[in-house]
């Protein structure tokens, strides 16, 4: 049975018909592949496009020209260039084989047998390609019947598949989260258990993308847990534990129940111990940046006092503040209704208006504009009236304590 790419918008988008044009597609030079085709049987949104071509890269980069398409040689060593289009770029790469692999990088050679490419992809499920104008899916290697089973498969062998690139270990576990029935093939698992050191040999920011990715699926516990139990993990983040998965899941939870978007910076903060300063050198080593490491180390820093959600908020940001509220098991998830929708105020006085009510220039002033705002946090963040009564008080304190 002939099995087509179901219609959807993302294959009419603007200039698509001009770049497949430009490809020579009506003579069978270029295909969809890989995740858009699986989403696209799958009835998922797609978001990336990418399109096989026999082109040669630098032919291709001289047809879009002509057909008045930006290109941009992203990877042309590598055989891709990226077609910028009005509403976003699509990927499109030659058709290559693998001549030498070292497990972080391969020596590729181009072909025009597309076999041979699927050959080269890492599961059955990403080695679809689909006409862009008849929609006939082409499957080399038993992809359909693996995505309709949600059955997530290597080509051939696992271990040699892993060895051509380490990163398939954690890309393993990521897809099986998100497509597999997370009923694991033990040859695959063993095969990444057996590996797992070679992680060491990736660079963190490769390791930190594909554990981000993990942790934004719906629904990463279980493969999490496979990782844990095998020590996948260990070589490169051996502070990873059961205890940070069961933290997880409970993060999960509350994130559901409080009808807040998952975070995958979020769910990281939980699955690493709950050690501020130990976030932030775990976050320095897999080169996350500051901001992300800023938002760990906000999320996991101990509470101070019995501040309210809108103080917590005015201190960290409203995002910080959810965090903490959400990896807190103690904290009643109706705290977050007081956030929703909320902008921290700014103080709706300075300085100078205490030095109008009478309080001498000087070190007192930012220390007394400082106890204004301590008492209008404390109070819920009252109006500009209030505040005034608050500074009027303030200074009078203060004058006295002159006296």
């Amino acid at each position: 049975m002939t099995i087509l790419l179901p219609d959807a918008d993302w294959r009419h988008r603007p200039g698509l018909d001009a770049l497949l044009a430009a490809l020579d597609v009506e003579q069978g030079k270029a295909r969809f592949v890989g995740g858009a085709v699986r989403d696209a049987l799958l009835g998922l949104a797609v978001n990336d496009l990418d399109i096989a071509t026999t082109l040669d890269p630098h032919a291709v980069v001289d047809r879009l020209k002509a057909g008045g398409i930006k290109a941009v040689p992203t990877g042309i060593d590598h055989g891709t260039i990226t077609a910028i289009l009005p509403d976003g770029p699509v990927e499109i790469t030659t058709l290559r084989r693998d001549v030498s692999t070292d497990g972080r990088r391969a020596t590729i050679a181009y072909t025009d047998d597309w076999r041979e490419d699927a050959a080269r992809r890492d599961f059955t499920i990403n080695a679809l390609y689909a006409d862009p104008l008849r929609g006939v899916i082409s499957d080399y290697f038993g992809g359909l019947a693996d995505l309709e089973a949600r059955r997530l498969c290597f080509i051939g062998d696992a271990s040699a598949r892993i060895a051509e690139d380490h990163l398939r270990i954690l890309r393993y576990f990521r897809f099986l989260a998100r497509y597999g029935d997370n009923e694991v093939d033990r040859c695959a698992y063993d095969a990444c258990v057996a590996a797992a050191n070679s992680l060491m040999a990736l660079s963190r920011e490769r390791i930190a993308d594909e554990l981000m990715k993990l942790l934004g699926v719906a629904s990463p516990v279980h493969a999490l847990r496979l990782m844990v139990e095998g020590g996948i993990l260990r070589p490169v983040l051996p502070e990873v534990t059961m205890a940070g998965v069961d933290r997880v899941d409970m993060l999960m939870a509350r994130e559901a129940a409080g009808g807040v978007a998952g975070s995958a910076l979020r769910r990281l903060a939980a699955l690493l111990p709950p050690d501020a300063a130990l976030a932030d050198q775990i976050g320095a080593r897999l080169k996350l940046s500051n901001k992300a490491r800023k938002r760990m180390v906000v999320a996991l820093e101990p509470a101070v006092g019995d501040e309210t959600p809108r103080a917590l908020a005015y201190r960290v940001g409203v995002e910080g503040a959810i965090d903490r509220l959400l990896l807190d098991p103690g904290q009643s998830l109706d705290t977050l209704a007081s956030l929703a929708g909320w902008t921290p105020p700014v103080l709706p006085i300075s300085g100078g208006a205490l030095i109008t009510r009478g309080l001498q220039p000087g070190p007192d002033v930012a220390r007394a504009l400082q106890a204004v705002q301590k008492l209008w946090v404390a109070e819920d963040f009252p109006d500009a009236r209030r505040v005034a009564e608050l500074a009027d008080q303030t200074v009078s304190k203060f004058q006295r304590a002159r006296q």
